[in-house]
């Protein structure tokens, strides 16, 4: 009999599980949405014991329909710089998680800029010293949890990502463990090496006893507890959602480029297997490890894309569902300069400006709920440009060539207008998948590849089907120009 295999998706906005048969393709879902908390400006976090909730009631929905004995491996994939502290005895949280988007040690990132670490922390990790990732929001818990960091020196608490919180509950306390690709985004782990930096562990004053061991994507991270789901089941594949996309995608080559359009939009772009360096502000990260291979690539990130569409949704109310923006858009007049920048919570790559806000510009008469709608979708394509910009000349000086095409995946690729737009904004081809739910994929075909489902790489190539391509419409000298007064509107609120 085929097995299955099983990925839990803990995503931003919602918990997924999704079962896969021996073939790739998904054959059962189960979602839970996950409530936002913002306790101050700027501050975001989730409830992790909603988050295991929500984890199990997914898995065990998938479960009543199909054995657990039935099932080959679990694959985790999640949001990935979240960062979690909890008790090793009970498995309780002792704070809320601070989610990647939280900007509540921008101060903290300043103040370790002025005083001269900026290059010293790139160095190390490949990244760029911001409140994005894990190191500084590990910091703030032990800071202003009393007692956290005693307790934590005496080995009585965890600290992880949210992967490691998953993989400690589903085993009930008997793996504190993370993968290469999520270590990579705490800013506490050498990229060179792919362990724990002693200096960056003393510089941020983080117990390493709290700290998860880093294993590769594909590997053994122990198995669920018999009482989760009448029997054990392995969990054999760990990756952060967006190196976990990359691997769906089967960019397993260098210069294969993928974005992904979920909360937020997160290019990659595979460099091989050496450590790259970026000259544009994007970032340098693990792609994945198995089989002591190792993979990197350069990453560009965008805080805010499918979240504008619930913006518009939620907070005023302009559209009754998110899938609704597609019919509207289309609908919307051509109002020359308008642009919306949804800076909710600072600009990402290639800006990297925690203190600029959003903003329209170019409002008129004329603009109506379509046009705003129309103009925030485009802020996605105009910003995924500006990654594209970034990556092309990291990539020439890389030998990489140039982009020619990207694909892509996530919530918002299922609008044929956002699509053809990207492609109309970009000036690229942009490629659709027939199966877009790749971030779930990717970890599902490095659990099957460690547990022995999928026999190799390439034969996960030959699984990837092409839904649709979208080739560029609008001439040079259009794309040009409004991309020139997208430049224009983002340097009136950027701060830096």
């Amino acid at each position: 009999m085929d097995k299955y295999i099983l990925s839990i998706d803990q995503g931003t906005t919602s918990t997924r599980a999704i079962l896969f048969d021996a073939h790739g393709v998904p054959v059962d879902k189960h979602e839970k949405e996950i409530k936002q908390i913002y306790p101050a400006n700027g501050w975001v976090e989730h409830n992790p014991t909603e988050i295991w909730e929500a984890t199990l009631a997914c898995c065990q929905a998938i479960t009543k329909k199909v054995p657990a004995n039935q099932i080959a491996a679990i694959g985790i994939t999640n949001q990935r710089e979240t960062t979690v502290l909890w008790d090793r005895h009970t498995g309780n949280p002792i704070h809320n998680a601070i989610v990647w988007q939280d900007r509540r040690t921008a101060d903290r990132c300043r103040e370790l800029r002025e005083s001269g670490y900026e290059k010293f922390i790139s160095d190390e990790t490949g990244l760029l010293l911001d409140p994005y990732f894990s190191a500084t929001k590990a910091e703030w818990l032990f800071d202003h949890i009393p007692g956290s960091r005693a307790r934590a020196e005496k080995g009585e608490l965890a600290l992880g990502t949210i992967d490691s919180y998953l993989i400690y509950k589903l085993t009930k306390g008997k793996v504190h463990a993370t993968d290469v690709t999520n270590a990579s985004r705490t800013m506490l782990m050498n990229l060179h090496s792919l362990e724990w930096s002693d200096s960056l562990i003393k510089l941020f004053n983080i117990p390493t006893k709290s700290l998860p061991q880093i294993r590769e994507s594909a590997d053994n991270f122990g198995e669920t507890h018999q009482d989760f789901f009448g029997t054990p089941i392995h969990i054999r594949g760990v990756a952060g959602d967006q190196q976990s996309a990359l691997f769906g995608q089967t960019c397993f080559n260098a210069g294969d480029v993928k974005s992904t359009y979920g909360t937020g939009c997160f290019m990659l772009v595979n460099t091989g297997n050496s450590v790259p360096k970026s000259n544009n502000k994007l970032l340098s990260t693990c792609a994945y490890s198995l089989n002591q291979h190792k993979s990197y690539a350069i990453e560009g990130s965008i805080f805010i894309a499918g979240a504008v569409v619930q913006w518009l949704r939620d907070a005023l109310g302009l559209i009754p569902t998110a899938a609704e923006i597609e019919s509207l858009a289309t609908t919307a007049k051509p109002i020359e300069g308008l642009y919306f920048i949804p800076a909710f919570t600072g600009l990402g790559a290639p800006y990297w400006d925690p203190s600029a806000r959003g903003a329209i510009f170019g409002l008129t008469r004329d603009t109506g709920t379509a046009e705003i709608a129309k103009a925030a979708l485009d802020a996605v394509c105009y910003q995924t440009r500006d990654l594209l910009n970034a990556m092309a000349k990291d990539m020439n000086s890389s030998n990489l060539g140039q982009p020619r095409r990207i694909k892509v995946d996530g919530g918002m690729v299922k609008n044929n207008w956002f699509c053809q737009r990207l492609a109309d904004l970009t000036g690229l081809t942009v490629e659709r998948p027939k199966y877009t739910e790749t971030t779930a994929m990717g970890v599902a075909y490095l659990a099957g590849l460690s547990s022995g489902i999928f026999s190799n790489q390439s034969s996960l190539s030959e699984i990837w089907t092409l839904d649709r391509r979208f080739e560029p419409k609008i001439s040079h000298n259009q794309r040009e120009s409004l991309f020139e007064g997208w430049q224009k509107a983002i340097s009136k609120i950027s701060t830096i």
